[in-house]
């Protein structure tokens, strides 16, 4: 089995573990602080109807005294502080106490809620990430960072509450809609522009197997991607400097999923999100042509989109550059009026820049078919 440990301060506080079943998470259990403790897993109404009898399976097969399940709507629009607020309700009638834990099985919408609802309840609980989407293998459920969206802003209540472990099973990729799948490398791309070029000339080089789920290539690159996140988030555990890195590609792309009613996937707004920064990388010369258009075409080999007409059959909303980047003014990374925004010059090399004016990124926007009004 493939393991990851995650240390802070040179300290090992969590691994992540590559599996195959989650019959692991019996072993799991046995072998963790909550023997004989109540576990509540908590999953969306797409993910338990699949693999939540397997994981209360699995659970009760350990040696706790008692298992639970929480199941809310799937969808962004209830990633809120309704559904947290319930989750808590929930585990005080069932008398959780500190000693007791949560396990997160599903997407990052339920690794973030989870991940929150522990950070608050009783002041702090213990919770498991079991990611089963691609985006959430390789980027929500690595770091501890945790939160739900507030009147349609991303994450803008949240906490840093690192997990006890995360469990990736890469099977469960094989219930994942293509177009869930697709989003997913939004995420991978991302780890590649910023952080290595070697990795994007192997993502370039095996596209048609990664997008195909063959084996061998796509846990290579699950495991090469949260390779790249642990660097980073042992480097900056709360985000204070490098780990913003991370964020190339969001400023935008959140915007435009607001704008979009959340309408998008995450995972396609973020690639959105990406073309636009490296234009403006492009325009300021930091990036060359050629480093500019084969940031687009590997976004597009990967069936991501990398203007505004390839996601008109989930929308044909207007789209209005003004409008998108007025939703930047509210995003998490602004740092009093400028905002931390993330650029590249070299394909493998990101920088933070606080300096990209309202004027830059609304050109960003018109480069992907929006229009300025």
């Amino acid at each position: 089995m493939k393991q990851i440990t995650v240390n802070r301060d040179n300290k090992p506080i969590y691994n992540i573990n590559f599996v195959d079943s989650y019959s692991y998470i019996t072993d799991m259990l046995n072998n963790s602080k909550f023997v004989n403790r109540k576990i509540c897993i908590v999953s969306d109404s797409n993910v338990a109807g699949i693999y939540l009898s397997k994981l209360v399976e699995a659970a009760e097969r350990a040696n706790i005294k008692k298992c639970i399940s929480f199941v809310f709507d799937a969808g962004e629009e209830n990633k809120n502080t309704d559904i947290i607020f319930s989750l808590v309700e929930k585990l005080i009638v069932n008398k959780f106490d500190r000693n007791d834990c949560l396990l997160a099985l599903g997407g990052g919408v339920t690794g973030d809620m989870t991940g929150f609802a522990a950070a608050i309840y009783l002041r702090g609980i213990s919770f498991y990430q079991i990611p089963t989407s691609l985006l959430a293998m390789v980027d929500s459920s690595i770091g501890g960072k945790t939160g739900v969206d507030f009147n349609g802003y991303k994450n803008m209540v949240g906490a840093f509450h690192m997990p006890m472990e995360v469990c990736i099973n890469i099977n469960s990729l094989k219930s994942l809609p293509e177009r869930e799948y697709i989003s997913g490398f939004a995420e991978i791309i991302k780890h590649a522009i910023i952080a290595d070029n070697k990795y994007f000339e192997l993502l370039n080089d095996n596209f048609s197997e990664a997008l195909n789920m063959k084996e061998d290539i796509i846990e290579d690159i699950i495991y090469r991607s949260c390779r790249i996140k642990q660097n980073v988030v042992e480097n900056d555990p709360t985000e204070k400097g490098i780990r913003a890195y991370l964020n190339f590609g969001h400023t935008i792309g959140h915007a435009i999923e607001k704008y979009m009613d959340f309408k998008l996937l995450h995972g396609e707004c973020v690639a959105l999100g990406m073309i636009a920064a490296s234009f403006i990388s492009y325009k300021r010369n930091l990036i060359s042509e050629d480093e500019y258009k084969a940031i687009r075409s590997i976004t597009a080999q990967y069936g991501l989109p990398v203007s505004f007409k390839d996601i008109l059959k989930y929308s044909d909303k207007e789209i209005k550059a003004n409008e998108i980047v007025s939703y930047t003014k509210s995003d998490k990374k602004a740092d009093g009026t400028a905002i931390k925004f993330v650029l590249i010059d070299s394909i493998g090399n990101a920088f933070i820049d606080k300096t990209v004016t309202d004027e830059e990124m609304i050109s960003a926007v018109i480069e992907l078919g929006g229009i300025n009004g």
